[in-house]
């Protein structure tokens, strides 16, 4: 098994944020009188994501009362630059929620691989943030878990994620536990990540998100209508659908996808994963990323007529993991810890797909014991996050409890040629 640098991947507590060099554009008299006016303009919910091409994109959010301050545009500049650019963001009304808007500036033609600062309005704080490199010459880290909720749990593990200094974060549904009706669990949700997820740089940390049931009112089969802050804030990427794939550059897919909330498992969306997978087969990392799990550590695992148990998952999507070269699936739901054996046709065998997570970002219950689960090769109750470690033919998952411990750790890696259909467990 791989031997992993601790220095690497646990980083020491946090003293104060690193310190920011601020260059400021320089404005005309009338004009410096109105930045003293939005030089406190800082809002709490600020975030940033991605709708396309992390190399060359950035979106920049916040949800904020109707305010002409924040029509004043998002500036940003190249670290080491001087000419600064300007996109004005779009707004519209935040759902369910008295005269808040959602704000959102795209950010477009960036450099891959470099530091960038960014402002709201014309002297507000600025921010920093890094694009993904072109190319996987070098290694790099992200997080990723499920099931947060606004507790102090949860912060906790936005806390230890943040000292990970990855390059961005996907939280794979159950985001707030807003339910789709209370506007104010789905802010506090970004209240929580803008005020801790911020790496060792002083760099805003990027969210990448899917959808789970606690986003949407009656949690599964329910229109999108039923979703409307994981909506009004993530319909840049789930603009048409409630699942969608973010490729960096040539070197890693995210596939994520809808256990059943807003879309069906079965039908058009697993024909378009069939396809979507097929397109990136060659990819040298490809990862799937969905919250119900097709191999639960909690709930029931024979249990086709009831929702949430991952019996769709294994009937309609499994197959096509196997059969496109899926390295990793990322699943959550169940509020544990857990990795699966490689499984291949539902049973054990080396040339198999591991299934990992399980989400206790800030939620928890305790997994099923081992000898009753025989799919599960590891399981704990622990709140946890996992950081991976993408190199360039390999990636190294390790789960790390909300006390720093390391709980688990596995390495996966290409198989060119993994077998397909059933095969004698290993």
């Amino acid at each position: 098994m791989f031997e992993l640098d601790r220095r690497v991947f646990l980083r020491s507590a946090l003293g104060s944020a690193a310190a920011t060099s601020v260059w400021l554009p320089l404005f005309g008299a009338d004009e410096a009188n109105d930045s003293k006016k939005d030089s406190e303009f800082d809002p709490d919910t600020l975030f940033l994501t991605w709708q396309r091409d992390p190399t060359t994109t950035m979106t920049v959010q916040w949800v904020g009362k109707d305010d002409v301050l924040n029509e004043r545009g998002v500036s940003f500049v190249a670290h080491g630059e001087q000419v600064w650019r300007s996109v004005v963001p779009r707004k519209r009304p935040y759902p369910r929620s008295k005269k808040r808007h959602a704000f959102r500036a795209e950010l477009t033609g960036l450099v891959p691989g470099t530091e960038y600062r960014f402002q709201i309005g014309k002297s507000s704080p600025t921010y920093r943030f890094r694009t993904m490199p072109a190319k996987l010459t070098d290694s790099f880290q992200f997080v990723s878990g499920g099931d947060c909720g606004i507790n102090h749990n949860a912060i906790a593990t936005n806390k230890l994620a943040a000292k990970q200094d990855p390059m961005f974060a996907l939280i794979c549904g159950d985001l707030g536990y807003d339910d789709g009706h209370d506007a104010g669990i789905s802010l506090a949700f970004l209240k929580n990540y803008r005020k801790h997820m911020i790496d060792s740089g002083g760099r805003l940390i990027p969210l990448v998100v899917g959808i789970g049931n606690h986003e949407v009112r009656g949690g599964y089969n329910q229109p999108r209508t039923s979703g409307p802050f994981f909506f009004a804030l993530h319909d840049g990427l789930y603009s048409e659908r409630s699942y969608a794939t973010l490729d960096f550059g040539d070197y890693l897919s995210l596939v994520i996808l809808d256990t059943g909330h807003v879309e069906p498992i079965e039908g058009e969306q697993t024909a378009w994963l069939d396809k979507t997978l097929a397109e990136r087969t060659e990819r040298p990392h490809l990862i799937v990323a969905n919250h119900v799990p097709a191999y639960p550590s909690h709930r029931e695992y024979d249990a086709e007529n009831i929702r949430g148990t991952g019996a769709g998952n294994r009937k309609h999507w499994a197959p096509l993991f196997q059969k496109h070269n899926v390295d990793l699936v990322l699943e959550h739901h169940d509020h544990t810890f857990k990795r699966s054996h490689p499984m291949l046709d539902g049973v054990i065998n080396k040339n198999g797909i591991i299934y990992l997570g399980d989400g206790s970002w800030g939620m928890l219950r305790p997994p099923i014991p081992l000898e009753k689960r025989p799919y599960l090769a590891a399981a704990s109750m622990d709140y946890h996050l996992t950081l991976h470690r993408l190199e360039a033919d390999r990636q190294i998952h390790t789960a790390i409890a909300k006390d720093g411990r390391v709980v688990d750790t596995c390495t996966t890696q290409k198989r060119p040629h993994r077998a397909i259909g059933r095969g004698a467990p290993s």
